[in-house]
């Protein structure tokens, strides 16, 4: 009974959190927007239904957009749950998509075999260049959420740097690689769409990663950590080595994706900036309460978000940066210890009473029956 409400108050206050979040969003709309209908329109409804029908290409759109960020989200949940707060998975998503289309432009392969090797070797890659901050932690206990935030940067700019001088297609007017080839383009479940096959493989990952960590012995250490970290240590577990394990499939997950992401929705590498995913993949984990069964749940809903910003943008002239807005807001409450702590109280204490009332009244029913 305690432990189901508890878990009602965190859906609750969840739902408070969003709340906020949108009620904020909405008082922004009122001032920026020119017609305030409108724009609650299509941050709100447009995503799904347009002109009275459904929007299928749309809802497809918000689809292809989870995917990237479900694995993110899955990456975020596995570094957070061993109390790692690693924030390197925006680099390792930059670092697997720009792995994948080295692969994918300049290593011939059969088809099949080479959208495998590609995303394979993003995905190793992302997991590798997660040892940095997760060494650095064990080994000199320096903040991996520091080390993780530089070395986003590092990443950037060194792939900015090949880019520019080694890769880049100077046949162009921007800045990008060669075209990939096609056999290493993921195809798409519905042809005029965005979404590919990669969201059935994120959907795959994220059944994966909730039997691992709620159905081993590993994913048992990882989650332990990360609620004592010392009680952890004395019972004789590796601490370091499994702070290290939970960093490295954050950064495999994250590479993963960056290389799913890059095959599947683009023809050429056009990241010149970090690509957001990693920061959205904090945000939806910390709204799956750090359950990887509750990702997908999470990533729908920041999706179908941006998709509203990015109409309101369209057709309200409302700015698109008004999901980094709600997001922001999100976070603040969610990561907020204290938000609704009195309610938290009056559940703690209604539930110590009833537990006492119980065993008042068992202890009475022993008495008469002696």
């Amino acid at each position: 009974m305690e432990n189901k409400r508890q878990n009602m108050f965190e859906i609750f206050r969840g739902f408070v959190a969003i709340a906020i979040a949108i009620l904020v969003a909405f008082i922004l709309i009122l001032i920026c927007a020119d017609d305030p209908g409108k724009a609650l329109e299509c941050l709100l409804i447009k995503p799904i239904i347009s002109n009275g029908a459904l929007n299928t290409k749309s809802i497809f759109t918000i689809l292809a957009r989870m995917t990237p960020v479900i694995f993110t989200g899955l990456a975020v949940c596995v570094m957070f749950s061993a109390n790692q707060f690693n924030l390197g998975g925006e680099g390792a998503v930059m670092l697997g998509g720009f792995i994948a289309a080295l692969i994918g432009i300049y290593i011939p392969m059969v088809s099949g075999v080479h959208i495998i090797v590609a995303v394979l070797a993003g995905t190793i890659f992302g997991g590798l260049v997660m040892i940095v901050p997760a060494v650095i932690k064990v080994k000199l206990k320096a903040s991996e959420m520091v080390c993780s935030l530089m070395m986003n940067y590092v990443i950037m700019f060194i792939i900015l740097h090949f880019l520019n001088n080694k890769f880049a297609d100077r046949s162009k007017g921007a800045t990008q690689s060669y075209p990939f080839l096609k056999t290493a383009l993921i195809s798409t479940m519905i042809p005029g769409t965005e979404l590919s096959w990669g969201f059935v493989i994120a959907i795959i990952a994220t059944v994966i990663v909730a039997i691992f960590m709620y159905r081993t012995r590993w994913g048992y250490s990882i989650r332990m950590i990360g609620i004592n970290e010392s009680f952890s240590k004395y019972s004789g577990m590796k601490v370091g080595g499994i702070i290290v394990l939970s960093q490295v499939i954050g950064g495999m997950l994250s590479g993963m994706g960056g290389a799913i992401e890059m095959l599947g929705r683009n023809k050429t590498f056009v990241w010149l900036d970090l690509p957001g995913y990693g920061w959205t993949g904090i945000t939806v984990a910390i709204l799956a309460k750090n359950n990887p069964a509750m990702i997908p749940f999470a990533a729908l809903f920041i999706s179908y978000l941006n998709r509203g910003c990015d109409l309101m943008s369209i057709y309200a002239g409302v700015p698109a940066e008004m999901i980094d807005i709600i997001q922001a807001v999100i976070f603040l409450f969610f990561a907020a210890e204290h938000f609704l702590s009195g309610t938290r109280q009056k559940i703690v204490v209604k539930d110590a009473k009833e537990e006492l009332q119980k065993k008042e009244l068992a202890t009475s029913g022993e008495g008469g029956q002696a």
